[in-house]
């Protein structure tokens, strides 16, 4: 392989552009998965893989197609999935063969009318956290090369072993790379290979770049840095990985005071605003123009453990205003003290006001996000991770909430309601001070800070993500 190629390397005379297909491979069944459902298609926050990985493409502006290649029985899935998210681009859905090679095979079937100057971009559908920057890098290295593979440094020792389980060898790993997908091909080059391949067999063939090499040697295969988030998802762990890497770019994505804009005269329902957080991201929506309605114990004397109150809340607002753009739940209860010392009816309050009303206001307030297509904004606690001594009934309801959140997202994507959970750090907070008493300032958040993170994600187009707020971010 040439060395890796450098966006500065590439010559200013550059060629006209040319059609650029992608090929997104969701042929596979995924057995080492572990899962009935092929990997490509279970949830990943909120969406299936698939979507992920089609999103980045679909945004793409330098691609102009795109074909998917499913197993059999998957073909609706896709177009139902195009139609959800208003995808322009996907062009065809192509069923697949036994393993990867045939699955490309068919989609070289497919592009048989296509020029062979076209270039086509092969990705794994399972890898749902490719870059931008790595596919301009791959465009833009086909510009003078007719192969090109994405590529990350080997960080483990690589070791080749012989029949009987012995070391045969350990090759120097300053020269060794891990392939990543995209791989791009001029389409004539990718085609070619094929055609001889075919003939000779494609038994073992693990990659396209694999089969040009074989077939047609005399073609120099460019390398491009991929990146180590762009991780294929092969079994469980990799699934719970990619989920808190979306979580961590959705939240870097969010932190745009731009986005605040979007909130002038929008209706806005602050559940728990008498105090504390809620308090908080009422006056600064109120501060970007927001129609603000607060509401709380103390605050228009709406306890959220009651299901009336919180029914006549909305329907009083949406009287008034025609319409509820946001619902945001800040109502919380943390009573500090070990399991064995809460008594009943103390026991029923914390798990009534933060997880069961969370229930009962994401039940009240769906009518009225599905006329808006609006969002729905939870809380969870840095403790919903892990419970925490002293505090179980507390870590328990949060952790409740946080799945809710990822529930609904899902139950309510197809009609456009967004749902989102705020996850700050130890925040600043009479609520806190009771439990905790005073703390060193600088340990805690400024309730200000997380106002400002949770509009910021009321205003992003995500949903079904936790946005972590932390002190040092």
């Amino acid at each position: 392989m040439n060395a890796l190629v450098q966006p500065h390397a590439v010559d200013a005379a550059l060629p006209a552009r040319v059609p650029v297909i992608a090929v997104i491979l969701a042929g596979g069944q995924g057995t080492r998965f572990g899962s009935e459902l092929p990997k490509q298609f279970v949830k990943l926050s909120g969406r299936m893989v698939i979507e992920h990985t089609l999103e980045v493409f679909e945004h793409c502006e330098a691609v102009d197609r795109i074909l998917v290649v499913v197993p059999p029985g998957h073909e609706d899935t896709v177009w139902e999935a195009a139609m959800r998210s208003g995808w322009r681009k996907l062009e065809k859905v192509v069923l697949g063969g036994r393993d990867r090679a045939d699955s490309t095979a068919a989609a070289l079937a497919a592009l048989d009318t296509d020029a062979d100057d076209c270039h086509v971009l092969v990705h794994d559908a399972a890898r749902p956290l490719l870059d931008r920057d790595i596919l301009e890098r791959c465009l833009l290295a086909l510009r003078q090369h007719a192969a090109v593979d994405v590529v990350v440094p080997a960080s483990d020792t690589i070791v080749e072993v012989g029949p009987h389980g012995h070391i045969h060898d350990i090759p120097e790993r300053s020269r060794l790379r891990r392939g990543q997908t995209p791989q791009g091909f001029h389409l004539g080059v990718l085609r070619e290979a094929y055609r001889l391949g075919t003939a000779r067999g494609l038994s073992g063939v693990t990659c396209d770049c694999g089969v040009v090499r074989r077939e047609l040697p005399h073609v120099d295969i460019a390398t491009v840095a991929g990146s180590p988030s762009n991780l294929k998802i092969t079994d469980g762990v990799d699934l719970y990985i990619a989920e808190k890497l979306i979580q961590t770019r959705g939240t870097q994505a969010a932190r745009d005071d731009a986005l605040l804009a979007q909130l002038r005269d929008q209706v806005i329902v602050v559940v728990g605003a008498s105090y504390g957080i809620g308090a908080a991201v009422a006056t600064l929506a109120e501060a970007h123009g927001a129609r603000v309605h607060r509401a709380g114990r103390s605050c228009a004397n709406v306890d959220i453990t009651r299901a009336k109150d919180v029914q006549a809340l909305l329907v009083g607002i949406a009287a008034r205003e025609g319409r509820i753009a946001a619902v945001i739940n800040s109502a919380a209860l943390l009573v500090r003290k070990p399991l064995t010392s809460f008594d009943a009816a103390e026991l029923a309050q914390v798990i009534a006001t933060n997880l069961t009303g969370a229930f009962t206001l994401a039940q009240a307030a769906h009518p009225y996000l599905r006329q808006s297509q609006g969002c729905l904004v939870n809380f969870a606690s840095s403790s919903y991770t892990r419970g925490r001594a002293f505090y179980a009934a507390y870590s328990a309801t949060k952790a409740g909430v946080v799945n809710l959140t990822q529930a609904l997202a899902e139950e309510w994507a197809a009609e456009r309601i967004r749902v989102v959970c705020i996850n700050p750090e130890r925040t600043r907070t009479p609520m806190r001070v009771r439990n905790f008493g005073a703390e060193p300032v600088d340990s805690l958040l400024d309730p200000d800070v997380v106002a400002r993170a949770t509009l910021q994600a009321l205003c992003s187009p995500l949903t079904g993500v936790v946005f972590d707020v932390r002190r040092d971010a």
